[in-house]
């Protein structure tokens, strides 16, 4: 999330500066032809926004002397782009939730950033149901009053949802920002983990019936202190059991906030800018498999300082929103990629011995395609194309293109390449600001297409920059399946392709997927900041067959997370991760799902469960346009 420094003077993208852009694509072999237009100059505020800057030490956030910055399209071969078939269900199906984010007019920070969405089947009857995270009022009255509670809806299998959340004892009131779901003890059932500005909270799941509070025995509730974000599980040291981490954005309080006094342009009262507050470090909760867990995020190599602060208090680099899971290396171990906001992204290399090395820089990842560090928010990694490259997907602040980094494998070498340009998103995603995205498969064609969920932080923001909107359509990116100078892989859905229902403009953040009534296609939920939610149902008709992949893992991950999955349907080879984190402070099912396109059957499941064993099905075994699933068996093979 960048807020821009003021400008004060024209930015004009130079003949040299775009050649050299065109250079550094072809070094990486996406070259491709694509041009900027210059910055339209606005006429500057006047001397009376001159003398507020100057009569006292304010922050200004946005005093923009120029309009948003528009890229141009280049010229690609036309496409014909599908019609979607998006309805918005959010009313019929009973999602009646409405968030929370405490507005007041002092504007403060935690106010703009929530909140998370998770797809879960808590009761384990077959069924996908829905928790939203919550915040809550700075009037602790109101909250009394209101109960601005996280909201816990359960799929009745009929279409339409069930607010349960009193009743299984989830009404927990706090400023909330993400969700984590996993089983951490083993037993089946699917324990909630909540993020907060504050405490953070661990809900063991009692047999579906209702959720314990088992914060303090765990020992993860962080401190008072921390303003937490994205979070998720996995298995860190491969040991079957679901370890946790958490994400921290700034070290924040309501009264440094007040202090800085920042405007949009010396008058209209602001959000303040992330880079006026110290960033936070990671933890990472390795399950000591007695209930309770260890926290080793120092230990682990998962606090990055500032260098030059190494004689003085160490200076926390890290200001995390988006955190997947990923194994970058092919080595069996799963690694960790954060995005972070106006510092550089970083990702950890699992080195499989407790420790972790970050490498975000070496690859290629820390930074944008010029240099910089980005307002980066949700990120999405998944294979992408048929020759199975690893993509990652970052949201980023507005004026800032969507990231596309690519694995490229050159020489053995892990390296990932900023393709966002050349592959159709970076242009058409730069006005907007991106705080959700999802790498999903909209017509189940086995091409994986992109949804960002948009919105901007300032109300008022039309006010210093006439092309921006606080309230942003969601953006399709259709997967073409193709690629080349003369096309883009990804093609920017215009509104009358993508649909009313979908198109429809909100302040969007948190953003999920689902197959809510189990005909293949997947369902989106987008959640709004402070207001209502969106569900829209997948309605498209393509006709194309289908496959979800559920594991029935051994004991202590009985999910599976971790574990790759591919499935050979003649030429087409897909492969995913059990790995339910992504987006921005939610996640999805722990569900492998597959769009076969006219494939009249599936060849094999492989999956390779984490530690290495392997474990084939043979395509006999397995029905089209169902859910199968991959029961773990002692006879799997491998170290």
């Amino acid at each position: 999330m960048t807020n821009k420094k003021p400008v004060t003077k024209k930015q004009v993208v130079s003949e040299s500066d775009e050649a050299e852009d065109q250079a550094t694509d072809a070094v990486v072999g996406t070259a491709v032809f694509w041009s900027l237009v210059v910055l339209v100059p606005v006429l500057l505020l006047g001397s009376a926004i001159g003398y507020w800057l100057t009569r006292k030490p304010e922050v200004v956030v946005e005093n923009r002397s120029k309009e948003s910055v528009l890229s141009t399209l280049r010229d690609t071969k036309s496409v014909e782009i599908p019609q979607y078939q998006w309805a918005d269900i959010t009313a019929p199906a009973g999602l009646d939730f409405v968030h929370c984010n405490g507005h007041s007019p002092e504007k403060l920070l935690p106010e703009s950033m929530g909140g998370g969405v998770a797809c879960f089947d808590y009761d384990q009857d077959g069924h996908t149901d829905v928790l939203f995270t919550n915040s809550c009022y700075w009037d602790e009255g109101k909250n009394q009053t209101e109960r601005p509670s996280v909201a816990l809806y359960r799929n009745r299998g009929d279409g339409t949802f069930e607010y349960v959340t009193k009743q299984v004892g989830l009404e927990v009131i706090g400023y909330g920002m993400g969700v984590a779901v996993g089983d951490y003890n083993g037993d089946r059932w699917p324990d909630v983990f909540l993020s907060y500005l504050g405490k953070n909270r661990l809900f063991r799941n009692e047999g579906g019936k209702t959720f314990v509070d088992v914060t303090d025995e765990a020992g993860v509730g962080g401190e008072p202190t921390d303003w937490s974000t994205s979070c998720g599980w996995f298995d860190a040291n491969n040991d079957g059991q679901l370890d946790l981490v958490v994400c921290n954005y700034v070290d924040w309080s309501r009264e440094s906030d007040l202090k800085l006094g920042s405007t949009l342009n010396g008058i209209v009262r602001a959000y303040s800018r992330p880079d006026s507050f110290g960033g936070r470090q990671p933890y990472l909760y390795i399950n000591q498999g007695n209930g309770k867990f260890r926290e080793v995020g120092a230990e682990a190599g998962l606090h990055i300082t500032n260098p030059a602060s190494q004689d003085e208090k160490p200076i926390a680099v890290p200001k995390s929103l988006g955190l997947a899971f990923c194994d970058i290396d092919d080595d069996g171990w799963m690694d960790i990629f954060i995005a972070n906001d106006t510092v550089q992204n970083l990702l950890f290399r699992n080195k499989g011995n407790g420790t972790f090395e970050e490498i975000g820089m070496k690859v290629g990842v820390a930074f944008g395609s010029d240099g910089r560090a980005r307002g980066a928010m949700g990120i999405d990694v998944r294979f992408i194309r048929r020759d199975s490259q690893l993509a990652t997907v970052i949201g980023n602040f507005a004026n800032e293109p969507v990231s596309f980094f690519v694995r490229q494998n050159l020489s053995g070498i892990n390296v990932l390449t900023d393709e966002a340009m050349s592959a159709g998103i970076g242009p058409p995603s730069k006005l907007e600001l991106t705080f959700g995205t999802l790498l999903l498969d909209t017509f189940l064609t086995g091409r994986l297409d992109l949804v960002t969920a948009n919105g901007h932080l300032e109300t008022e923001i039309e006010q210093v920059q006439p092309n921006q909107r606080y309230r942003q359509s969601p953006h399709l990116f259709w997967n073409s399946g193709e690629r080349g100078a003369d096309i883009s892989e990804f093609v920017s859905v215009p509104q009358d392709k993508a649909g009313a229902a979908f198109s429809a403009p909100m302040v969007a953040r948190g953003s999920a997927y689902l197959d809510y009534d189990s005909d293949g296609d997947l369902d989106l939920v987008l959640v709004g900041l402070g207001e209502k939610v969106r569900f829209l149902r997948n309605d498209q008709q393509a006709g194309n067959h289908w496959l979800h992949v559920k594991l029935s893992g051994p004991a202590g991950n009985l999910d599976g997370l971790g574990a790759m999955v591919t499935v050979r349907a003649g030429d087409l080879v897909q492969k995913q991760w059990i790995s339910p984190t992504r987006s921005y402070l939610s996640q999805v099912e722990p569900i492998a799902y597959f769009g076969l396109g006219k494939s009249a059957k599936v060849d094999s499941i492989e999956v390779v469960w984490p530690g290495g064993k392997k474990q084939q099905v043979s395509g006999d075994q397995v029905k089209l346009n169902s859910r199968h699933v991959v029961e773990y068996s002692v006879e799997a093979t491998g170290p």
